[in-house]
């Protein structure tokens, strides 16, 4: 098993960090150059758009990583 890629940022105004695999960065790192805006601020906007506690953030990255990945293929 791959270790997890810890990074940090500001979200609303907080510091946080987010631990994923190393391939999911890969892939969000992506779609923010597709999108032409930061991963920052990808990460930000799927921040704003989880269902609040309930869904980590980490879980909705990966979903949404594993998305951009299907559309690509």
């Amino acid at each position: 098993m791959r270790h997890l890629a810890k990074r940090s940022l500001r979200l609303a105004g907080h510091a946080t960090s987010i631990a994923l695999e190393p391939e999911f960065w890969t892939v969000l790192e992506g779609a923010a150059a597709r999108r032409g805006t930061t991963l920052a601020a990808l990460i930000a906007e799927q921040d704003a758009a989880r269902a609040g506690a309930e869904e980590p953030l980490a879980s909705r990255l990966r979903v949404f990583a594993l998305r951009e990945a299907s559309e690509k293929a």
